[in-house]
């Protein structure tokens, strides 16, 4: 397979099933835009997508109940979708397979640590030069539940961070626990967070800064609002945001 050159400088959403995929329904329902939204496994049976990944063999959904509550979603819909369904293996029950690119892939990257279908669409990513990467829904542990975890977030973030390195930009859903990303900003540095006054880390036009809590909080209070009461009849609140 070649690389897909309408990909090159591309954004791409890439959507799984942890409970952070309704900071992607909310995204879209507030008017975020992707070039492609990239479906793991059963999202594709629930909403729009360009692309689905799903690295198991098409014959786990068809011919056996293996997958769980996945299995009826997927059975059904693999054998009408048109694809592409980038999987291991062809099945002629299923018409939108398509082969992943395994070879071209692992010898691009000069890396096989690819554990997981999120892995191998974040590979794909990489492989086809894309701009940016934006994560929804692959959480794998929730802080909820310290009990229960997926296996495969070292493996995801091992590939997110050969991406940024690449100069592609990685974004996180907000709720999601991948890369720390549902994590206050004043318990992000471990060691750091147990200090009265912790550091915080700040995106800028140059790159990350580092500050204190109290550097911030002086900057806030700096920042006084403009209290509006009965008395104020000259001043107007401010336009409600319209969606």
């Amino acid at each position: 397979m070649e690389q897909i050159e309408s990909l090159k400088g591309k954004t791409v959403a890439i959507v799984g099933m942890g409970n952070s995929w309704f900071d992607y329904c909310l995204a879209k329902s507030h008017g975020a835009d992707f070039d492609e939204v990239w479906a793991i496994n059963g999202v594709a049976s629930v909403c729009y997508h360009d692309r689905v990944f799903m690295m198991d063999p098409a014959s786990r959904f068809l011919d056996t109940e293996d997958a769980g509550g996945q299995t009826n979603g997927l059975r059904d819909m693999l054998q009408h979708h048109e694809g592409p369904i980038y999987t291991c293996e062809l099945d002629e029950r299923c018409p939108g397979l398509v082969e992943y690119p395994l070879q071209e892939v692992i010898r691009s990257t000069n890396c096989h640590y690819l554990n997981n279908t999120v892995a191998y669409a974040v590979a794909f990513a990489y492989w086809n030069e894309v701009k940016t990467i934006k994560m929804f829904g692959i959480d794998f542990s929730y802080k909820e539940n310290l009990h229960f975890a997926e296996a495969g977030r070292a493996c995801v973030e091992f590939w997110l961070s050969k991406c940024m390195s690449n100069n592609i930009q990685v974004e996180v859903a907000k709720s999601s626990p991948l890369l720390d990303a549902n994590v206050t900003p004043n318990e992000k540095l471990y060691g750091y967070h147990r200090l009265d006054d912790p550091y915080v880390v700040l995106p800028t036009e140059d790159g990350l800064e580092i500050k204190r809590v109290s550097d911030l909080d002086m900057i806030a209070s700096m920042q006084k609002p403009t209290l509006i009461d009965r008395n104020d009849s000259h001043l107007k609140p401010p336009e409600p945001n319209k969606w």
